[in-house]
């Protein structure tokens, strides 16, 4: 019986370009009373396993916290899994504001001591006593409330792409930091302020709204699912955006964009940029802001150090980092003294700049492409291959890639295509077409079309 993965990061992406199925980015969570989280995790992991379900999913004996990737075409078995469980039927699912079928590329289920940490002790106050949720026109007209004073519950690397306008943005780096700093900061307001709190998609809010009535602030209110969800419904029912930038998220993506507006910098050459990278030395993996120049010159690094690292032998740089602990890989979050343009705190609220395209959300896995069909013969002479679609059209002017043991990966622009023995400019699934290839091509080679 398969509990765990696998496979590894590369060969799902290779699967999943494969497929050509459109995949959903989902996030939720629900607190509950789980007797025993680990056979709840096995279970959940067998029943998503088959449904080729992907993500990072925390549970605890106070419930779960989720971030997934699911196959659109198993949504519907997917959430029949989570209604099987009376706590989570009619679960709100948070479905991001950007696709992307590479946000994640492995199903990791993992028992925690809690699904979020807050370092609070849920004996002493009634967790289940939480704030007013509002929805996004509720959350809007709050805002312009005088009395209003609205705390951004995420940390300095997640608000400084984006935030809501006028937002207390805590300079911390954990959730748990910043519970003691906005109390003692907002002590004085227990009474005569509204007390409005908002994160990525709303299980921060979930407890610490719970946390602030306890300790007596009479007016407490959440952002109903969070960003994710603020995000849809202004989309849904055309209103005024009061956040501006991008929401950071937890998987590939590092960030969805919810306005154009572009405001924060490179931290390393301080042009207007909110793309985040994790840094390519293994031993470092530090999250930081970069632009696509700096990324170029640096190598994805974030700092001459570990630039100098990542060109040595591969051998050395293991040795490196030999007992060293970098925690959390993927979404390390501490700050550096070679970042000179990190902001932390007190944010702008005015862009900077406009974001004029959608950025490389891949630092892994770079192209990203479709699986069309495969080789059918390749005429020696006349440099001309044959394939059948399979899947999706194609059409002349597509830059494609065609892919295999031997070939390798070799890309081209297709100038010119016959179609079940006429030029046209469209294939469609079933069609035979055939093409110039100045490279030798075999029957085990794939062909894709370049999407991005």
């Amino acid at each position: 019986m398969q509990l765990y993965n696998t496979l590894s990061a590369e060969e799902r992406a290779i699967m999943i370009d494969d497929a050509g199925k459109q995949r959903l980015t989902l996030s939720f969570y629900a607190y509950a009373k789980i007797q025993d989280p680990q056979k709840f995790r096995n279970d959940l992991f067998i029943a998503w396993n088959a449904l080729d379900a992907l993500g990072r999913i925390y549970v605890a004996h106070e419930g779960i916290n989720a971030q997934m990737s699911v196959p659109a075409e198993n949504f519907e078995a997917f959430r029949e899994t989570l209604e099987a469980y009376d706590f989570m039927k009619d679960i709100r699912l948070n479905v991001a504001v950007e696709q992307d079928d590479h946000s994640f590329l492995k199903l990791t289920i993992k028992v925690r001591h809690k699904i979020v940490a807050d370092g609070l002790n849920d004996e002493t106050f009634d967790v289940t006593n939480i704030g007013v949720h509002l929805k996004a026109k509720e959350f809007n007209e709050i805002l312009d409330d005088p009395n209003t004073i609205v705390v951004d519950f995420r940390n300095h690397y997640e608000s400084e792409v984006g935030h809501f306008k006028g937002a207390i943005t805590p300079d911390v780096e954990t959730f748990r930091e910043s519970l003691p700093i906005i109390n003692e900061q907002l002590k004085d307001h227990k009474d005569d302020k509204n007390l409005v709190m908002y994160c990525t998609g709303g299980i921060r809010c979930e407890k610490a709204s719970a946390y602030f009535k306890h300790q007596g602030f009479k007016n407490v209110y959440q952002l109903e699912g969070g960003i994710i969800n603020y995000a849809k419904q202004l989309k849904e029912e055309g209103l005024e955006s009061k956040f501006i930038g991008k929401n950071f998220v937890f998987d590939n993506r590092l960030g969805e964009r919810i306005t154009d507006d572009i405001i924060s910098q490179c931290h390393q050459c301080g042009k207007p940029c909110d793309n985040h990278t994790n840094c390519e030395n293994d031993g470092c993996h530090l999250l930081f802001i970069q632009c696509d120049e700096c990324k170029a010159a640096m190598d994805n690094c974030c700092s001459t150090e570990c630039l100098e690292i990542i060109h040595m032998p591969l051998v050395d740089q293991v040795r490196l980092r030999t007992g060293k602990q970098v925690g959390n890989k993927v979404f390390r979050k501490g700050k550096s003294e070679n970042l000179k343009f990190k902001h932390s705190g007190e944010l702008p609220e005015t862009a900077l700049a406009t974001a004029q395209k959608t950025a490389d959300i891949r630092q892994k896995i770079k192209v990203k492409k479709v699986l069309l069909g495969k080789a059918e013969h390749y005429y020696v002479k006349a440099q001309v291959g044959q394939f059948t679609i399979e899947n999706q059209e194609l059409n002349s002017g597509d830059k494609i890639l065609i892919s295999g043991p031997t070939t390798g990966d070799q890309e081209m622009v297709l100038n010119r295509i016959i179609v079940n023995g006429a030029e046209t400019q469209t294939a469609k699934i079933g069609d035979k077409v055939t093409f110039e290839v100045p490279f030798r091509i075999r029957l085990s080679d794939k062909l894709y079309k370049i999407v991005n």
